[in-house]
């Protein structure tokens, strides 16, 4: 018992800590101030936000994919409640859908994006930001 427990508090340690060296990126929705975390590999994709109990305000993860194409997302192993906004290559908000945590069930882009950006549940709406919305500071990132 002891064992499993030491084992479950290296590997949480381990995760807080590939998450914290996520690359983060500064991005803009209009007047609003976006940090978000980027996942551009497979593992980080992969990844995502799962295991994290809170995200801060403006906070967010920018999933960078290696192509344009109907990408999907789903919360498998997520605790918190998100919106995830799948975007083109412009950086133009294609939709938005809102996510359950726990739930494996697919919200994909309504035509090829190549980047998703999860926020907290609502924040978009919160923000007046939806489709044809444009997000700034992505050039940089590719």
């Amino acid at each position: 018992m002891r064992f499993a427990l030491r084992a479950l508090f290296v590997a949480l340690i381990a995760m807080q800590s590939a998450a914290a060296q996520l690359p983060a990126a500064k991005l803009n929705a209009g007047i609003h101030v976006i940090r978000a975390e980027v996942a551009n590999t497979f593992e980080s994709r992969a990844r995502g936000l799962m295991h994290r109990e809170s995200l801060g305000p403006n906070q967010g993860m920018l999933f960078i994919f290696p192509e344009e194409s109907q990408h999907c997302m789903w919360m498998k192993n997520t605790l918190i409640p998100l919106s995830v906004a799948f975007l083109d290559a412009k950086g133009q908000i294609i939709n938005i859908a809102e996510m359950q945590p726990h739930s494996e069930q697919s919200h994909c882009a309504a035509r090829p994006a190549l980047y998703a950006l999860e926020m907290t549940k609502g924040w978009f709406a919160a923000k007046g930001v939806r489709p044809g919305t444009m997000i700034q500071g992505l050039r940089a990132l590719r």
